[in-house]
């Protein structure tokens, strides 16, 4: 699918117009398949498998981005302070590999993909890649016997990996028009039942349940993609020459975010998991060129941008209240025996 055909179904999806119309039919279709492959699953004629520690998955129903690397970083963080040995699984998006892989210290994101080698990064945990989460999960116990929690950072699709807790993340965008794919942007009803909500904005949008926790994405600096010690706060990069660039699920969300940093800036917005195979900055006039962390992680080993004075990198952080954690917390360690 081309860039402006993906633009115009996501734009479609947000409202119920005669394009989301014309493919509802198809979304009843779909949505008659995943409720029967879910009560397969709930009623245990497909095979559920549950591990010997607690598992936490964080996921979305609307597609694409929303947010889960953050909080999935974010709960690392917290449960480690809790005093749990967390580590995570991952699909690994765009990676050929079929089994599944381990994340060393500094993977190419081209090999493990962008969002795992950013948490294993970012988060200083075991990371497992693969399709098959339950494959992933197993072979992360193997490898760190002292890992007493599994995060599942997306999965919430992969109903054979038994759960302990899920969490749903949305973001302003909320559930879209409402309808399943391929009319509109949900992979299962907006009122599937999950343990916690989570929205990555500063509004809870009609349809999301009143109950959700309300998740910040926070930036303050920004360091030269090829010097990370070379920082310089948001605020003095006011009055530059700036582009800022995002191949995420959602760039708007970036940009807003360093517009409220009283940045102006061109914007520059990349698909999700762009490669970098052309280099987007080559013909960019500007003398600073903001970009992502999960976009960092792929520039990072390709020399003509590494080596480009102008790419700088704004970390962002997590900001949940904490209360959310010890609710996790006590979900987990009140677990029965596997």
């Amino acid at each position: 699918m081309t860039g402006s055909a993906e633009l115009r179904l996501a734009r479609a999806w947000l409202r119920r117009g005669p394009l989301a119309c014309a493919l509802w039919p198809l979304s009843l279709l779909f949505g008659l398949l995943a409720a029967l492959r879910r009560t397969l699953y709930r009623f245990r004629l497909l095979p559920v498998e549950r591990l010997p520690v607690p598992v936490v998955v964080v996921g979305n129903i609307f597609v694409g981005g929303t947010g889960k690397t953050p909080l999935t970083i974010w709960l690392v963080e917290e449960l480690r302070r809790a005093g749990f040995r967390p580590g995570v699984i991952s699909r690994g998006y765009g990676t050929a590999q079929s089994r599944p892989l381990a994340v060393e210290a500094g993977a190419p994101a081209a090999a493990v993909g962008d969002e795992p080698a950013l948490i294993a990064m970012r988060a200083r945990c075991p990371v497992v890649v693969g399709r098959d989460r339950v494959a992933a999960a197993r072979l992360l116990l193997a490898l760190h016997p002292d890992v007493d929690l599994v995060l599942s950072d997306d999965g919430l699709q992969h109903y054979r990996l038994g759960r302990d807790v899920e969490i749903v993340l949305c973001d302003d965008r909320g559930n879209g028009n409402g309808w399943l794919l391929p009319a509109g942007p949900l992979r299962e009803p907006g009122r599937r039942q999950r343990d916690f909500t989570v929205v990555n904005g500063s509004a809870i949008p009609a349809g999301i349940p009143a109950d959700a926790w309300q998740m910040q994405l926070a930036g303050e600096v920004a360091h030269a993609l090829n010097d990370g010690a070379k920082q310089l706060p948001l605020a003095a990069l006011a009055g530059r020459k700036l582009v800022a660039s995002a191949g995420i699920g959602n760039p708007g969300r970036f940009f807003a975010m360093l517009r409220d940093a009283g940045l102006a800036f061109t914007e520059l917005p990349l698909p999700d998991h762009y490669d970098f195979s052309v280099n987007p900055f080559a013909r960019v006039d500007a003398e600073i060129i903001l970009v992502t962390e999960k976009d960092a992680v792929k520039c990072m080993h390709i020399d003509t941008i590494r080596n480009d004075p102008r790419v700088w990198v704004v970390p962002v952080a997590a900001c949940i209240d904490r209360m959310l954690a010890q609710r996790i917390v006590e979900k987990c360690r009140g677990r029965p025996t596997a």
